[in-house]
């Protein structure tokens, strides 16, 4: 049996079926939770699952911030202070991460509430998620205004990057599963990983081969 739904289905739903619905079709995503801080030191952090490769001559990285309607303590903090940070989720603390999505005031941490721990390093202004084992300090480099739906399109330039010596393979390949980072799927669901494998690259009239590179002494 196969359901099929048209365009007038899908916005006939009730809306938060149709969120639920439209945001599981993209398929598995990345979560990981963006570390900020305002201009009076004010941490905050939230998950966002949204999180896209733009290049990496030089390392761009981007991310959707829905309308800004409602107040963003993100993406003002973001705009304020031009630098923020990417912080892989693991098994340890995706329901902490999860209860970040709250709505809290501007002067209560999300850190503090959800029971994570804010750290600082190498002088980068923004705070980094301590429990989280891959974490990026990213500088904000561009914002592009969506006028389709009013969503923003946050670009930035990543200006470091932390994770366990163990995970970096020979061909600078990073072990995300060695690393525990999990995916989600819709809005709450959280997913753990099992690789199938990896192939080589793809030419034409050339048979696919294994990949096995071995971890960096």
């Amino acid at each position: 049996m196969e359901t099929h739904l048209s365009l007038n289905d899908l916005m006939d739903m009730e809306i938060r079926k149709r969120a639920n619905l439209v945001n599981s079709t993209g398929g598995f995503k990345s979560i990981c939770l963006i570390g900020s801080v305002d201009p009076e030191g004010r941490t905050n952090v939230a998950p966002f699952s949204s999180i896209v490769h733009i290049g990496a001559s030089p390392p761009l990285i981007a991310f959707i911030v829905r309308p800004d309607s409602a107040e963003r303590h993100t993406l003002s903090n973001i705009l304020e202070t031009g630098v923020y940070t990417i912080n892989h989720l693991n098994e340890q603390i995706y329901r902490q991460a999860h209860q970040t999505s709250a709505r809290y005031p501007k002067e209560q941490s999300e850190f503090d509430a959800a029971g994570l721990t804010a750290v600082y390093k190498n002088d980068f202004a923004a705070p980094y998620v301590s429990e989280s084992a891959v974490q990026l300090g990213v500088q904000f480099k561009e914002r592009i205004d969506l006028a389709i739906n009013g969503t923003i399109l946050i670009i930035g330039q990543i200006l470091h990057l932390y994770f366990p010596t163990d995970c970096l393979l020979e061909d600078a390949f990073l072990d995300l599963e060695k690393a525990n980072t999990i995916t989600c799927s819709g809005l709450d669901s959280y997913h753990k990983t099992q690789r199938l494998e990896r192939l080589s690259y793809a030419k034409p009239g050339q048979e696919l081969t294994p990949v096995n590179f071995m971890p960096l002494e």
